[in-house]
């Protein structure tokens, strides 16, 4: 019993369908070859896609590997270690770079051990990528300081 629906039974369903069958003049055996043949090109452009971003991922890495520089560093050097967290919290005029630290150690894969002369003990040691380092070539900076004096007009 169906409450306020039509109700079609089993064998009406069959015939109406293979009434439309008919009537559309379908081929069941040329369907299932259609969609085979739509099923096999679908998975041709999704080949082709992966194999697309493959390649655009090999010269994306290609063309990052060939901007880094090469930095040999040895030890007793002066460096800059960049500041990463001036990325979060930025702030005017300050500078992504603090130090100079003294090189103590380089170890393999650009590993740096850094020692830390403004420290109260020597022992202040930071271990940080070579990536993060530049060399440090200055002494102090002398700042030019220049008197305005404002007069009334």
């Amino acid at each position: 019993m169906v409450y306020g629906k039509s109700c079609h039974l089993i064998m009406e369903m069959k015939h109406e369908a293979y009434w439309a069958l008919k009537f559309l003049n379908f081929d069941e055996s040329l369907a299932g070859e259609k969609s085979k043949l739509q099923l096999l090109e679908l998975e041709e452009m999704r080949m082709n896609a992966y194999e697309s971003s493959r390649l655009y991922k090999e010269k994306v890495k290609a063309y990052h590997d060939k901007k880094l520089l090469k930095k040999e560093f040895k030890p007793g050097q002066q460096v800059l270690m960049f500041n990463s967290r001036l990325k979060l919290f930025p702030g005017k005029l300050k500078s992504k770079w603090f130090g100079p630290f003294i090189i103590k150690d380089v170890k393999s894969y650009g590993v740096v051990e850094l020692l830390d002369p403004q420290s109260e003990t020597l022992e202040k040691i930071w271990i940080v990528n070579g990536q993060r380092l530049k060399q440090y070539h200055g002494g102090n900076i002398e700042r030019l300081n220049t008197l305005m004096h404002l007069q009334d007009i």
